[in-house]
């Protein structure tokens, strides 16, 4: 064993762990756990737990269910909820076949893939996601309309306010887990908040959104409240995205930086951002993965229906932020549409392959969108060659299903078990009879 196996077992001796959780996510993203003893966790490292993957979300056939999860001791930490009675802590792992080999159908190795595939080009791969969450005034109950737990707005500071003590209980527990938070504070919507976590590599980053949302649903359940990242529940308010911030570095410096370059943004930099635009409506169908997505993307707010990029234009999907005098590390691109309800591995990872295809193929970023392009007529947007993303589920299913860049990037397995997944659940949708069918036709029809 090495040294940070070492470390982990002796943690688990000095701080009295006596359940260690393991970790890991479905193809859907969905978090996974089984609880292990601390004297199993060394044969757990070299030899990893067996669990029968034919009964996890899209991991494998009932003739080849036999698989092995193998703790990342990189990942230990000790959960803080767990205050009464022994310590609990939680790794996360690597899916691999009994003979070894990494599981294909595990998202964190899907990226692990496409990372590596960067390193050998000399990139490393940086996110800082701005999660945006409801809260709401219990479980809301099928049929129910939920109730938010206050009426406040953007930034908004109101005193003895429910999500301002939310934010600096979950901040608390998170700061304690090893994951550094940047900002805090209340979004446009009545109980929505948004909470961005610090700049880390992808990889890094994937892993503490899934703690992010273990910990802030752990948090809101602690005060009777309930936490949704879906990312439309409401017609009226704005829907809840994960505004991803992605730079490529080379060694210690930044590959999207190019001082006097206009916005200082490098070729590299431009390549990236025109690889994004280009497979844009192929990648849809993972960083807006479920069929209320799409509710967020065409409803408005700060949700960019457009392919489309701008210098610090929020209407834009994929926008290049001012940039700071003397700040040339901090160059970064933000792109606008992901939301909170992706699989966090799979979105890096077409991302990460969508920026990379552009730089290897040396595309040509079209012209930025100067105008707000939300209130352009199709016509406007036509003229200016700004297409539009996929409408619905069904729209970006269709559109995937042709990507060679998705396939070759999520890799056979996944690619085949998530579109007929997605499509299954755009067949349920489309068969429900709606509350908007019932009201405006039932008094008429």
């Amino acid at each position: 064993m090495g040294k940070q196996e070492d470390f982990v077992l002796r943690a688990l001796e000095e701080r009295d762990v006596r359940f260690v959780r393991l970790w890991f996510t479905d193809v859907l993203g969905f978090l996974k756990s089984v609880a292990v003893a601390p004297a199993e966790l060394e044969g757990a490292f070299e030899e990893g737990i067996g669990f029968d993957g034919s009964a996890i979300e899209g991991f494998a056939r009932v003739y080849e269910s036999d698989m092995l999860a193998k703790p990342d001791p990189s990942t230990f930490q000790v959960l803080p909820w767990r205050s009464e009675g022994p310590a609990t802590a939680r790794m996360f792992c690597d899916i691999v076949m009994p003979d070894g080999s990494p599981s294909y159908a595990d998202p964190r190795f899907v990226l692990k893939r496409t990372l590596t595939q960067a390193a050998e080009k000399g990139f490393t791969f940086y996110t800082h996601p701005e999660i945006e969450f409801y809260l709401f005034k219990g479980e809301p109950a099928p049929g129910e309309h939920p109730v938010p737990v206050d009426r406040s707005g953007y930034f908004d500071h109101t005193a003895q306010s429910m999500g301002t003590d939310f934010r600096r209980h979950a901040i608390t527990m998170l700061e304690a887990m090893g994951i550094s938070v940047e900002f805090s504070h209340h979004e446009g919507g009545p109980g929505q908040n948004e909470i961005d976590l610090r700049y880390a590599d992808a990889l890094t980053t994937a892993d503490n959104i899934m703690t992010f949302r273990t910990v802030v649903r752990e948090v809101a359940l602690s005060q009777g409240i309930w936490a949704s990242f879906m990312p439309k529940p409401f017609t009226q308010h704005p829907g809840s995205g994960m505004h991803t911030h992605v730079s490529l570095f080379e060694g210690d410096q930044n590959a999207f930086f190019e001082g006097g370059a206009e916005y200082h943004l490098s070729k590299t930099g431009r390549a990236f951002i025109a690889g994004i635009l280009r497979h844009a409506a192929e990648i849809t169908v993972v960083t807006n993965q479920w069929v209320n997505s799409y509710k967020r993307l065409i409803g408005g707010g700060e949700a960019p229906p457009y392919i489309c990029w701008g210098h610090n234009n929020r209407s834009a999907m994929v926008r290049v932020p001012m940039y700071k005098p003397n700040k040339g590390q901090s160059t970064r691109i933000e792109l606008r549409t992901i939301d909170a309800a992706c699989n966090p591995y799979l979105a890096f990872a077409v991302t990460l392959a969508a920026g990379m295809k552009g730089i290897e193929e040396a595309y040509e970023l079209p012209r930025e969108a100067e105008d707000d392009v939300w209130s352009l007529t199709d016509r406007e947007r036509k003229a200016l060659g700004i297409d539009p993303l996929p409408r619905s589920l069904d729209d970006a299913i269709a559109i995937a299903e042709s990507s060679e860049l998705l396939a070759d990037t999520l890799g056979e397995h996944v690619f085949d078990f998530f579109l007929r997944n997605k499509r299954a659940e755009w067949n349920e949708y489309s068969r429900q009879v709606s509350v908007f069918e019932r009201d405006t036709m039932l008094p008429v029809l």
